[in-house]
C-alpha cells in the first residue's frame, strides 16, 4: 500500500489548516503533480537499489529544480518543531523504504540558492568529515559553508542558511519497492530561484519548460553522472 507516513495529518497540525492546497507564499506543505522516480532505463527505480551514502539527484517538481535522494543506511525517525525563516513551524515525517532509511530534499540551498548544475556542484551530501568540516553525514554547501542534517529534516547545523532545505515527500509502494514524489514540506525557494536564474534556466531547458511540472516520471542519477565536477570543501 502507498503510505505518506502520516504526512497529511502532520502537515495539518503543523499548519493549523485542514488541507494542503495553500497559497504559494503561505504554504509549509505544497502538493505537486505526482512523479514516479525511475532509473536510467526509464523503469521505476527500485528503492532497495540505492547505495547508502551516495548522492543521487532527480529533477522535481520542475525540470530546473534538482533534488537529493539519499539512503542514509539506517532508520531515520521524524523531526519535530522545524521552522521556516519566517517562523512557521512544521514536523517532518522521516525516512521511507523497507528500512525507513531513504530521504529526499530540494538540492537548492536555502541561503543563496546554490544548486547542482550539469557543470558543477558546490552542494552535496558528505558521508564522512573533511579537512574543512568536522561533521560527517551532512549536506554541505561550500558557497558559504551552510550544513544541514538529512537525518532530521535537513535542519541547519552550521552556517548562514536561514531555514532547512525543503523536504521532498515520498510515497513508498512496499509491494513494488518504488518511490513517488508528491509534495514539498517546509519553505521551498522555487519562486526566488526562478526569479534569480530564470534566463539561464530558460536557455538550459528550452524556454518556459523549466517552470512546467516534470510529468509522471523523473529520472534518478548518481551525482557523478549528473554534473561534471563536485567541489569538496
Amino acid at each position: 500500500m502507498m503510505e505518506r507516513r502520516s504526512f497529511i495529518a502532520a502537515c495539518s497540525a503543523a499548519c493549523g489548516l485542514a488541507g494542503l492546497n495553500l497559497p504559494a507564499r503561505a504554504a509549509v506543505a505544497r502538493e505537486y503533480p505526482r512523479s514516479v522516480l525511475t532509473d536510467g532505463e526509464g523503469r521505476p527505480l527500485k528503492a532497495s537499489s540505492l547505495k547508502p551514502g551516495i548522492n543521487y539527484v532527480f529533477q522535481w517538481p520542475y525540470p530546473a529544480t534538482p533534488c537529493f535522494l539519499l539512503d542514509l543506511g539506517r532508520k531515520v525517525d521524524g523531526a519535530t518543531k522545524l521552522r521556516t525563516a519566517d517562523g512557521r513551524q512544521y514536523d517532518w515525517p522521516g525516512g521511507v523504504g523497507r528500512a525507513q532509511s531513504i530521504v529526499a530534499y530540494s538540492a537548492i540551498c536555502s541561503h543563496k540558492l546554490t544548486h547542482p548544475t550539469r557543470d558543477i556542484s558546490f552542494i552535496s551530501y558528505r558521508d564522512e568529515a573533511t579537512a574543512h568540516s568536522r561533521r560527517a553525514r551532512v549536506i554541505h554547501c561550500c558557497s558559504e559553508h551552510s550544513q544541514f542534517d538529512p537525518a532530521a529534516g535537513a535542519r541547519v547545523l552550521e552556517g548562514p542558511a536561514p531555514q532547512p532545505l525543503a523536504g521532498i515527500v515520498l510515497e513508498y509502494a512496499a509491494e513494488r519497492d518504488e518511490l513517488v514524489a508528491v509534495a514539498t514540506l517546509g519553505a521551498d525557494v522555487f519562486d526566488r530561484f526562478f526569479q534569480s536564474f530564470g534566463f539561464r534556466l530558460a536557455l538550459d531547458h528550452g524556454g518556459d519548460r523549466a517552470m512546467k511540472p516534470v510529468g509522471t516520471t523523473t529520472r534518478v542519477v548518481a551525482m557523478d553522472s549528473f554534473c561534471r565536477q563536485q567541489v569538496r570543501c
